[in-house]
């Protein structure tokens, strides 16, 4: 299922990365005893992600920095060198 409203795979890639960031990131293994203590601690680590987290993408400022900047933000990503495909008979 498409976590955006147009459904274009790429968006939906980006949305998918910040859920898997929040969940291995934040609460790895957490049992909630219930719905309100879950939603009460995803509130607060969406909060920390946007407002007190840097982002190495971003050039280090936090998303919340970033939304505010205009112009271009310098990228910080790690560059991987890219492994030849190995050719097929």
């Amino acid at each position: 299922m498409s976590m955006t409203q147009s459904g274009s795979p790429y968006e939906n890639a980006l949305a998918e990365r910040v859920n898997g960031i929040i969940k291995n990131e934040f609460f790895p293994k957490k049992i909630y005893q219930n719905h309100k203590e879950a939603k009460k601690n995803i509130i607060i680590n969406i909060n920390h992600y946007n407002l007190r987290r840097p982002h190495s993408s971003l050039d280090y400022l936090t998303s919340n920095q970033a939304h505010q900047i205009s112009g271009t933000i310098k990228k910080r990503w790690k560059e991987y060198p890219r492994q030849k495909k190995k050719e097929r008979r």
